[in-house]
């Protein structure tokens, strides 16, 4: 029996449980109570350890607003999913602080979180010396400064083509792209474009500058760095440009403190994408406990075999 539970779990792991369910001859039921039976078992055996470097993000089940918040440890070896929480409030990663022992959130050197402000409340109020630890993703900072010369091309798009210009159409996707990522076949047009006396070629020089950002050595020079990046973009008259510029800098902290630790949101990114992998596979998840299941069981670093 502990056997023939090892090989399912190892079937388990590579394809859906309805698959695994056709090569092993076991009902859906039977599936399900082994694979609960090892995530059971292995989060069980998980002994209490530091955690230098982790990553908070949420994760939407893909109906609405239903979103969960995830926590995962960040190593050299691998990223593995840690806690997982209803919803995406503050008490939602209250409860994961709160299950740390003093020595573990002692160790915690860095956490990478995105700008949701119920998560850096929760990070302040509980994890000793959170102001230099919490880490906002670069990642996510450039997706806000591509909304806003999306919306500065919204906008500029409208307004030519009240008067009958149509030479911003078709080229939405050309200015989210990078200098460096712009198909070789529209590159031409597209530096045509850029050539012109036009809001969202300027937005989205703004924008290239603050990808560049992120290169700096040490903290000092991006915080000079930063100074002057945000003087050109509140002078810009871009509306959409000066707000997120002053998101920036009403959180220039931790921002900076990505120079210290050198830590993204990069592996928790990936992790979500796998996690969107078992939903598609198990064609969505009615019930959030075994969504939760499913995420411990594939992405968890658990020990789920029996003993032998």
């Amino acid at each position: 029996t502990r056997l023939f539970e090892r090989l399912a779990i190892d079937v388990m792991l590579e394809c859906s449980i309805t698959g695994a369910c056709a090569i092993l001859g076991m009902s859906w039921d039977e599936a399900d109570g082994i694979k609960q039976r090892a995530v059971k078992r292995g989060l069980a055996r998980k002994e209490p350890a530091v955690m230098a470097r982790l990553c908070v993000d949420e994760k939407g089940m893909g109906r609405g607003q239903d979103y969960l918040t995830i926590v995962a440890q960040v190593t050299e070896e691998q990223t593995t999913v840690e806690y997982v929480g209803e919803e995406r409030k503050q008490e939602s990663l209250d409860a994961f602080w709160d299950s740390l022992t003093t020595a573990q959130l002692a160790g915690v050197e860095a956490v990478a979180m995105d700008m949701w402000e119920p998560y850096v409340r929760s990070t302040r109020t509980h994890l000793p010396g959170a102001a230099g630890k919490i880490v906002h993703d670069p990642f996510h900072l450039v997706q806000y400064m591509n909304g806003a010369v999306n919306e500065v091309r919204q906008r500029e798009h409208r307004r030519l083509q009240a008067m009958g210009d149509d030479i911003l159409k078709g080229t939405r996707q050309w200015w989210l792209y990078g200098f460096e990522n712009v198909p070789a076949q529209q590159s031409p047009r597209f530096e045509a474009i850029r050539e012109l006396n036009l809001q969202t070629a300027r937005a989205w020089g703004i924008k290239e500058v603050f990808r560049s950002f992120w290169l700096c050595p040490t903290v000092k020079q991006a915080k000079a760095y930063f100074d002057h990046w945000y003087g050109w973009a509140i002078r810009s008259r871009l509306a959409p440009v000066k707000k997120v510029a002053r998101m920036c800098k009403s959180h220039l902290d931790n921002i900076l403190t990505f120079f210290v630790h050198r830590l993204t949101n990069g592996p928790i990114e990936g992790l979500n994408n796998k996690i969107q992998g078992l939903i598609k596979k198990a064609y969505g998840y009615r019930n959030k406990d075994r969504f939760k299941t499913d995420i411990f069981f594939h992405l968890g670093g658990l020990d789920l075999y029996p003993s032998q």
